[in-house]
């Protein structure tokens, strides 16, 4: 499972509905976080990377260090499904899709690790799995963090 952490003062995910644009989630501050599910991928690598991404020390303490989580800032997370993280653009023009999981397994996974991040008390607001979403966030710092389960960086 990989994921790209945003710490951002302000996102919004919404999608196209007709003429319509319909916000499925939006936070006043807090991570916005991209999360990618592998084909190979099982409740443990949502359950580490929940945990990790909720105590991610990357939230300024008084003396202006990276030293506090969303957790300790009591802060949400903006969760946006994208399998294009699992993208292979080694060979060719045309990137393969086939590390990244079915449907059926990336959407609990998913959901798996949104359920997580509410159990350990972060407000979660999502995007909406399998649909074309815009995205608007203003990221803070510039803070952007890769992560992997697999630990491969």
């Amino acid at each position: 499972m990989r994921a790209v952490v945003q710490r951002v003062s302000d996102a919004s995910v919404s999608i196209q509905d007709g003429d319509s644009s319909i916000i499925t989630g939006s936070i006043p501050n807090g991570l916005l976080v991209y999360l990618g599910v592998g084909k190979h991928d099982t409740e443990k690598d949502a359950e580490y990377l929940a945990d990790k991404i909720a105590n991610l020390r990357i939230f300024m303490d008084v003396d202006e260090k990276m030293n506090l989580s969303l957790l300790d800032m009591g802060m949400p997370a903006l969760v946006v499904s994208q399998f294009t993280l699992f993208a292979d653009a080694r060979k060719g023009r045309r990137p393969s899709w086939s590390n990244a999981a079915d449907n059926d397994t990336a959407f609990t996974l998913y959901q798996r690790f949104c359920d997580e991040l509410g159990k350990k008390g972060v407000p979660v607001q999502t995007g909406k799995f399998r649909e074309i979403m815009k995205v608007r966030y203003t990221n803070e710092g510039p803070i952007t963090i890769l992560l992997d389960s697999e630990k491969t960086f």
